[in-house]
């Protein structure tokens, strides 16, 4: 035990883990939900530790919107982050180095929800809270997301009526799924096939993309593109960057027009595909209200105050938000109402004439 201590408290400063105070000595405003307040949880530490950088979300968006709303309801705690790059291992060492220096609740984003089932079990063990976020882990102690499952279906549902609209009633679908290691992905996945197994329409190659990789996403196409193209209809596509990977395989292999593609988390580049027409949909998760739940209930969690849920995920109490639709005829009012990302950004001059036509100039 002596040298796992030793070893652990090493890596509490070799693991590169970066801790923000929230300065300021706290106020008595008063916050929505749970009545915390600026100041509460007395100086308490609370660790945030995302799955990857692939996707452009986590470091553009949840981080620095959970560090604002973390100030807003603890402006005495002090953030320790770090992002664990797609390696399970090293989150292990960073959750581990967390709970050494004294967190007291893990906001949890596993790289793989199963072995996170460790971290959950070691926290318990140290009296630490586990916040699972974005990413479901069996056994925390609360849980921040989107009903995952209804993504899948919107997703499924959205590209069937979109084909049938187009006159197509039967031919063949590929599903690009996300990574094996995310539970979420399962979700996405479960939530697809149960629109798309009854469809009418053939699921002819199905593939799980290791770390939500869109090279992998790509080669995988590459290699179907042989034996599916003949009756290609349409591609399911997890999320925006497996989509991208996808794209690229379909023109490379002449595939004129494009069929449908769907998408997932409103990525800039997914949003510009859309708006050429080369991406059929994405669906939108609004990152800051996640972000800013996660950071109310952190500090809940870290009073010793359970979080008031309105539902469950396998037994742990959640949030589970709800995730939009998004096509050409809606980024306006989805998108770039939020803030999200703002019509300049996605109508840069390669994409003028196509934002014209979709009415975003």
């Amino acid at each position: 035990m002596n040298t796992r201590m030793t070893r652990l408290a090493a890596l509490g400063m070799a693991a590169g883990l970066s801790l923000v105070t929230l300065a300021g000595c706290g106020g008595n405003q008063s916050t929505s939900g749970g009545g915390s307040s600026p100041g509460a949880g007395g100086g308490a530490k609370i660790a945030l530790l995302l799955p990857e950088t692939k996707t452009t979300r986590y470091e553009t968006f949840d981080k620095p919107y959970f560090e604002e709303a973390l100030k807003g309801e603890c402006s005495g705690c002090t953030l320790i982050y770090n992002n664990a790059n797609q390696d399970a291992a090293k989150q292990q060492q960073q959750a581990e180095s967390a709970m050494t220096q004294g967190a007291k609740v893990l906001v949890l984003d596993a790289v793989d929800g199963k072995s996170a089932v460790t971290i959950v079990n070691e926290a318990k063990a140290k009296g630490v809270k586990v916040l699972a976020y974005d990413r479901f882990v069996a056994g925390a102690d609360y849980y921040v997301s989107f009903d995952n499952q209804k993504v899948g279906q919107l997703q499924g549902t959205t590209l069937v009526d979109i084909l049938k609209k187009s006159g197509k009633t039967s031919g063949d679908l590929v599903m690009v799924n996300g990574s094996p290691t995310d539970a979420n992905a399962a979700d996405f996945k479960k939530g697809a096939h149960s629109v798309l197994d009854s469809s009418g329409f053939t699921i002819k190659a199905e593939y799980d993309t290791p770390d939500w990789s869109p090279d992998k996403a790509q080669s995988f196409m590459e290699s179907q593109l042989s034996s599916v193209k003949p009756n290609l209809v349409g591609v399911y596509a997890a999320n925006d960057g497996t989509a991208g990977g996808v794209i690229t395989a379909l023109k490379s292999g002449g595939v004129n027009p494009m069929v449908p593609v769907t998408g997932q988390d409103a990525e800039l580049t997914g949003i510009q595909r859309i708006v050429a027409g080369d991406q059929a949909m994405t669906v939108y998760k609004a990152i800051k209200p996640e972000a800013s739940d996660a950071a109310k209930n952190a500090v809940l969690l870290a009073n010793g105050k359970a979080p008031a849920s309105a539902t469950t995920k396998d037994s742990v109490p959640a949030t589970l938000l709800t995730p939009v639709v998004v096509t050409k005829t809606n980024i306006k009012d989805t998108v770039v109402k939020d803030g999200f990302e703002t019509i300049p950004q996605i109508c840069t001059p390669q994409y003028a004439d196509a934002c014209k036509a979709a009415g975003l100039q």
